[in-house]
């Protein structure tokens, strides 16, 4: 990615077995809070008590999230999920298929036990059976009921206090967000409106010599950049700061070693307390460069050693069906220098997708996913967790076009593969205008304002 308008568009069940799963939360006995806040699913809708009426029997729904008490749900150690003082509730008790789900007075019954795993699910154990979104909708309104589980989109929940997707979950639905350039949007109505809670902040480069700065010109603190992060956090979000791009001055080529390198990643780390950096290598200067690729990995390996915990992430270009020469070198180097890279993120897009953008996209993964199989002697599930898939909504610069139902069915594909990552350029561009081609400030095709922000917030990894 170009750290400059034009460059830029170029990249852009049981309780036993849960128990095995990883729990969240569910020990009965006791009434203390394990967590307050919004719960987040299929679509990044929130559920919702209907009208945020108290009485018994009242649906609880999908609806936008709108930050009311209708959606700020306690997630408690007793195994109950209650808001609006009245318990997440199984109607009638049941343990069929498609029974609905309600509010109703707490009662300390099997249709009030509720069980959040690791793998996003929420199982009422009596019936052992998901808290499902009907008819695989993510309409406002659509009601919530029980359904065997299937490990389907509309099946997986973000919970709060546990495995909250994005934010510092692990869970990186992370689409791009640019201060210099395309009329950036108030962050924080974005999450408001969508759900999401990670963002990639770019891009961080030289600015002079091996010293980073935002896009090279932008102090490294106390700008407008840090006010984004700051917001992002204030609404239960949390970033990921991307460094390179497709131009602009980089650190790759101007640091001298990778400790030097890896010194500069660490300035960022320490000044905003990092827990994700991406560093998107493209172009002839890192990318197609032998030298300061390895310098790179070098760096990243320094930066592993030195912050137990960060996740660190590698973005670079592909062809249709996975990596080309250079992205099959970083990674085989990668595995070679021990550079213990968390996830690979191939951006599949200005590569002749043509009109089958799922097809080559899921293509490109899946080269990716063997490739990673290859180096690093992985099974496939091991391999797809280190995946990662990074877009460009509506129009790309060769004239691909990814629609929201495209990208529905990427994100889908992403869930059911579990794989690491989904991001997409960009923010900034979640905005129709149809007919508009290649803009900074929209997609360039009709959609809804932060529609591929709301589809990515559905993203559970």
């Amino acid at each position: 990615m170009d750290s400059r308008p034009s460059a830029h568009l170029r990249r852009m069940l049981a309780a036993a077995a849960t128990a095995v799963l990883g729990i969240v939360l569910l020990v009965p006995g006791t009434a203390a809070a394990a967590g307050t806040g919004a719960i987040t699913g299929y679509g990044g809708k929130c559920v919702d008590v209907s009208g945020a009426n108290t009485a018994n029997g009242t649906k609880v729904q999908l609806w936008t999230c709108n930050g009311t008490n209708a959606q700020n749900w306690t997630v408690g150690t007793d195994g109950t999920i209650r808001a609006l003082g009245k318990c997440l509730d199984v109607s009638g008790g049941s343990t069929s298929d498609g029974a609905k789900v309600q509010i109703w007075d707490c009662n300390g019954t099997g249709a009030q036990q509720w069980v959040a795993t690791s793998a996003h699910d929420i199982v009422n154990p009596q019936a052992n059976k998901c808290l499902d979104a009907t008819g695989v909708s993510s309409a406002d309104g659509t009601p919530l009921q029980i359904w065997t589980c299937s490990g389907g989109a509309n099946q997986k929940w973000n919970v709060p206090g546990g495995t909250s997707g994005g934010g510092g979950s692990g869970v990186m639905a992370a689409p791009y967000y640019y201060t210099g350039w395309g009329n950036p949007p108030s962050i924080g109505t974005v999450m408001s409106a969508t759900g999401i809670k990670q963002v990639t902040m770019a891009f961080m480069l030289s600015g002079g010599g091996c010293v980073p700065m935002w896009d090279g010109s932008r102090p490294l603190t106390g700008g407008a950049d840090q006010a984004t992060i700051n917001t992002v956090r204030s609404n239960g979000g949390d970033v990921e700061i991307s460094f390179g791009g497709y131009s602009g001055n980089k650190l790759g080529p101007n640091c001298s070693s990778a400790s030097a390198l890896a010194g500069a990643y660490q300035q960022v780390i320490n000044a905003y307390g990092l827990k994700y950096i991406d560093i998107d290598v493209e172009n002839t200067d890192e990318f197609e460069n032998a030298t300061v690729q390895d310098r790179i990995l070098g760096a990243l390996k320094i930066v592993k050693q030195n912050n137990p915990g960060i996740k660190t992430i590698l973005t670079f270009g592909t062809s249709t069906t996975g990596p080309t020469y250079w992205g099959t070198r970083l990674i085989n180097q990668a595995a070679a220098l021990g550079a213990n890279v968390d996830v690979f993120t191939i951006m599949p897009f200005d590569v002749g997708g043509g009109a089958d953008m799922y097809g080559n996209t899921v293509n490109a993964a899946n080269g990716l996913k063997n490739q990673l199989k290859t180096a690093f002697g992985w099974s496939d599930a091991q391999a797809y967790a280190h995946v990662g898939i990074s877009g460009m909504n509506g129009y790309s610069d060769q004239s691909e076009v990814t629609t929201t139902a495209i990208w529905t069915s990427i994100r889908n594909w992403a869930n059911t593969n579990h794989i690491a990552r989904l991001a997409f350029w960009s923010i900034n561009r979640d905005r129709g205008c149809a007919g508009g081609g290649v803009q900074e400030s929209c997609s360039g095709i009709s959609q809804s304002d932060w529609a591929f922000t709301q589809i990515t917030a559905g993203f559970t990894g």
